[in-house]
């Protein structure tokens, strides 16, 4: 009886090993993303920081060298920037560098809202960089509220989730939102990850927001779930933004402002090949999506 045990530990190890092996070969060999044909980023003139910028919270905890801006966060403060205007659509994105190691409960961010002009009842349209620990891929979390549904305790999120084909504590990325009354793609060194059309007024943010960035402690959820906590013997933790992109409508800007396109052919939609692209990315590096998960209540998230 113990040699069969033996025997099967044996053959179980065998499958294991092939299993991440091949997993391990079908990650690895994905390469370089698919072209999406367009880059929208090449469209729009980097900012300076303090044009279109201002610290909000943590000014020790931030720092402006040339055009690259640090933000950190220890264990008396993180820091956070606002835009000077509110926009009511438009293309926004940044480079950003993330830091190595770990980082655990850390949110290095990149979003809209206008929970300070409605609070306990805004909008928010994410880029999270949620935090890791050692060895382990960053996630980048994309996420959208609307009218209040991330307010309050019964927290209505649209996330989804992914890994990067690149490491993004080697080199600055950029990274976008494109928000327009019809739709809000979310770029990752211009390749669509994720398009979020307008299918009714109740499931969409129409009121305007401004741009916002910062790093923050969210040890209660932001590693597997609160599992990992943030650690400060490794801090400061420490997010880099610059070639900040604003093409933009303010708020107070007259009705036949229109946002850039996205893509050549028009307004709304992306042509093909970014479609492809965007396919290439989800089914290569997407981990989590709100609609396909069977715990979720989807009454509650009618877009599904």
């Amino acid at each position: 009886m113990a040699s069969e045990f033996v025997r099967l530990e044996v053959l179980l190890g065998v499958v294991v090993g092939v299993i991440l092996l091949v997993t391990h070969s079908s990650n690895a060999t994905q390469g370089p993303p698919s072209s999406p044909g367009y880059y929208p980023s090449t469209k729009v003139s980097p900012v300076g920081f303090s044009r279109a910028y201002y610290n909000l919270w943590g000014p020790q905890h931030q720092s402006l060298q040339g055009d690259v801006l640090t933000l950190w966060l220890d264990q008396s403060s993180g820091s956070g920037f606002k835009s000077i205007k509110p926009y009511r659509s438009g293309y926004f994105g940044a480079s950003i560098k993330l830091q190595p190691g770990y980082t655990a409960g850390v949110i290095t961010s990149f979003y809209l809202s206008n929970n300070e002009e409605f609070p306990g009842h805004h909008d928010e349209i994410d880029i999270e960089f949620l935090g890791t620990t050692t060895n382990e891929p960053y996630v980048l979390q994309t996420n959208v509220y609307m009218r209040g549904s991330g307010d309050g305790q019964n927290i209505i999120g649209r996330e989804m989730q992914f890994h990067l084909w690149f490491d993004p504590t080697q080199d600055f990325h950029n990274y976008a939102i494109f928000w327009s009354p019809a739709e809000i793609v979310f770029f990752v060194d211009d390749v669509p990850i994720r398009r979020y059309p307008r299918k009714s007024d109740a499931t969409f943010p129409l009121r305007p927001m401004w741009v916002y960035g910062s790093i923050w402690d969210a040890s209660s959820w932001a590693t597997d779930d609160g599992k990992y906590k943030a650690d400060y013997r490794y801090q400061p933790f420490i997010g880099k933004y610059t070639h900040f992109k604003i093409s933009g409508c303010p708020a107070t800007s007259p009705p036949a402002c229109r946002p850039l396109w996205v893509q050549p052919n028009g307004p709304t939609g992306l042509t093909g090949q970014q479609y492809q692209a965007m396919t290439w990315a989800q089914r290569n590096y997407m981990i989590y999506n709100y609609c396909t998960d069977p715990t979720r209540n989807h009454a509650l998230t009618p877009e599904c």
